[in-house]
């Protein structure tokens, strides 16, 4: 199977038409205090949507896309957008990083050079990986999605196709964050003895039934994962719900305001990371503008939504009853203020669990926010299983 080359670019007519919808924006009327107590505030907002019009440089951006190669092939019907970089030392292994929502392939970009050339970045050139990033299907410049019903089984398998028979790879490494930790952790449910390891970035996996874990099957030292999910469940709750239930009709919306998707996306941002309400802190504007840009002028916003019906409205797809569900080698990043955690000791119960790292910082995002971490966390969890 052939992947095409492909370069990053967004059409110059849309870019256009975005930057006059970001200046005609019909902004809501205010009520009462402008804060975010009741989601994103106004001011904030406005602010933020004049740089994107006015000073956001989209072709500096595309530009370090650029320096990487990127390809797309068409994969059991599915359109797949990826980034792949070869690794700079004795025995790059392959890796595959999946993002999720609503990130882009984009969120690893700080991650991928230390991870392909360790010996730059002041590490040993042993640790180096061989490094794919794909977009998710419906996501990016993974579109336009052609069909219903890619769920998380569509996609690891896709994933399979994409790093054996298109990359050449017989067995590869995988981690993920958000629909990427779903995502990996299916592929080492279904596919481990294609796996050396996976390695999650959120606390998911199949098998396990989240209704089920009550307070008490935290360790004392865990509590604190507890009273965070409780904490984060109010921030979770809105998108969940609508993209669960009818995503189409938001999509309307959607589609027809970058302010709003861009609302949507930033207020998810700020509230899942690690940033103390401070989101500018945790991502520059031009991440922030690109980010919401992806999504909007692809028109991708529409199919992102559509692995949240799929996934909430129908089972996890196990394919086989064996225990642990997961039995490829795993690991776990386990951020302070990502919005949901899971007891060491379940974890313990579902997968062939080789590493569980409470992280000293970070978020939901956590290879965008705290690159360095990663990058370390990774060459430790796969240093013993090269």
């Amino acid at each position: 199977m052939r992947a095409t080359k492909f370069e990053i670019d967004l059409d110059p007519e849309t870019l256009t038409n975005l930057r006059t919808r970001l200046r005609q924006t019909r902004w809501p009327l205010q009520v009462g205090e402008d804060s975010w107590e009741y989601g994103v505030p106004q001011a904030w907002l406005k602010d933020i949507v004049g740089y994107w019009a006015s000073e956001w440089d989209w072709q500096a951006e595309a530009s370090a896309m650029n320096r990487f190669d990127h390809y797309r092939a068409d994969i059991d019907g599915l359109p797949v957008h990826f980034l792949h970089a070869p690794g700079k030392g004795p025995n790059p292994t392959p890796l595959i990083l999946t993002h999720g929502w609503p990130w882009t392939f984009w969120d690893f970009k700080d991650v991928i050079e230390p991870l392909t050339d360790p010996a730059a970045h002041g590490g040993d050139p042993a640790d180096a990986f061989e490094v794919v990033v794909p977009s998710l299907p419906g996501f990016g410049f993974s579109s336009p999605m052609p069909r219903a019903g890619v769920n998380l089984a569509v996609i690891a398998d896709a994933w399979v196709t994409l790093m054996q028979d298109v990359c050449g790879f017989d067995r590869f490494a995988a981690h993920g964050g958000d629909w990427g930790a779903l995502v990996t952790g299916q592929l080492g449910h279904a596919h481990a003895d294609k796996l050396i390891g996976v390695h999650l970035a959120l606390s998911m996996l199949p098998g396990v039934d989240r209704g089920k874990i009550t307070a008490a099957d935290y360790a004392e030292d865990e509590q604190w994962m507890h009273e965070r999910d409780a904490e984060s469940l109010r921030t979770i709750t809105s998108h969940i719900s609508v993209h669960s239930t009818d995503p189409q009709t938001l999509a309307y919306a959607m589609a027809d305001s970058p302010v709003g998707t861009a609302a949507w996306i930033w207020e998810r941002r700020r509230n899942w990371s690690d940033c103390n309400g401070d989101l500018e802190s945790a991502f520059s504007r031009d991440h922030l503008c690109t980010t919401a840009a992806l999504y909007w002028c692809t028109g991708a916003f529409t199919s992102a939504m559509r692995l949240y019906y799929e996934h909430f409205n129908h089972p996890w797809p196990l394919v086989h009853d064996r225990k642990p569900e997961v039995q490829a080698p795993t690991g776990f990043a386990v951020f302070p203020k990502d919005v949901v955690h899971m007891p060491r000791k379940v974890a313990e119960q579902h997968c062939d669990l080789r590493r569980w790292t409470v992280m000293p910082r970070g978020g939901h995002f956590g290879a965008a926010e705290v690159p360095d971490l990663t990058v370390n966390e990774l060459q430790e969890f796969f240093r013993e299983l090269r």
